[in-house]
């Protein structure tokens, strides 16, 4: 990660980074807010029982709540509202494959399961997205060599496609993950921090969020959010191949984003003159 600024190191140098350190971490806890109140859901609904509610009903629910008051109190916009909801519909999809094919399973009961999977599965994968969408606008993001959009777009596609074929298909997640390497030689995320720009390999950054999902992953299936076969008679860390798939989600996830920035900036392009900069969704 380099600086982007003349800055210097000495004692007030120093001072300038703990001081960066702190907003940045600041930042991202903003940033994490979503995902923290379904964390929170899930532990307190671990420990509390509610009468005639199903665990899994009152977590959507929290979710449900938790979406509306962001957008309420402005820390969401509507139009991240917009991308959240699509990446809870695109996550349902996976989880409706998943589980039928006993990937991983829901054992409690909910009003709200849909053919063994319940609704408020989604909410995972609209946090990445939440976070995501939190992140472009609080450190505004910027991208230096994308490449072509129809690229990206179809690597996107390719990703999605095999979390479905490979139960029938041979698993392609590393010849894809290879050509993500030439698919992004160059390709370097900006993110501004206390008025200093720093610039990170996109591919690194994927994979630092990928972990990150994979601890919190293993955080959820701890407070019995859902468990995978192993877990069934009692919990164990999630195989740490898991972050290969986090991975790939989280470009899927970065592509679909980018593009969707890209197609508002160009459909509207004198409304949202910022859209280069990151801060208008």
């Amino acid at each position: 990660m380099q600086c982007r600024n003349k800055y210097n190191c000495g004692e007030s140098g120093r001072v300038t980074f703990v001081r960066t350190l702190f907003i940045f971490a600041w930042k991202q806890a903003l940033c994490c807010i979503f995902p923290v109140i379904l964390f929170a859901g899930m532990a307190l609904t671990k420990v509390i029982d509610i009468p005639y509610i199903h665990r899994y009903d009152l977590l959507l629910l929290i979710g449900l709540a938790a979406q509306a008051a962001m957008v309420k109190f402005r820390l969401e916009t509507t139009d991240e509202l917009k991308v959240i909801t699509l990446f809870h519909l695109i996550g349902l999809g996976l989880e409706l494959f998943k589980v039928n094919a006993g990937s991983w399973s829901y054992p409690g009961e909910a009003w709200t399961k849909v053919a063994g999977v319940p609704l408020y599965s989604g909410f995972m994968y609209a946090s990445v997205a939440s976070y995501i969408c939190q992140a472009w606008r609080r450190f505004d993001l910027q991208f230096d060599r994308w490449p072509n959009g129809v690229w990206t777009t179809a690597m996107a596609i390719a990703i999605y496609a095999n979390f479905f074929t490979h139960h029938v298909l041979p698993d392609f997640r590393w010849v894809l993950t290879a050509l993500l390497v030439p698919l992004f030689p160059r390709t370097v995320v900006r993110f501004t921090v206390n008025g200093r720009t720093y610039g990170m390999h996109i591919l690194l950054s994927f994979l630092l969020i990928a972990f990150f999902i994979w601890i919190a992953e293993n955080i959820s299936t701890f407070l019995g959010a859902w468990q995978y076969p192993n877990q069934t008679a009692a919990w164990n860390l999630v195989h740490w191949g898991k972050i290969s798939s986090w991975f790939l989600l989280v470009i899927i996830s970065i592509i679909a984003v980018v593009q969707l920035k890209d197609l508002k900036y160009r459909l509207l392009p004198r409304r949202f003159t910022r859209i280069k900069t990151g801060r208008s969704l």
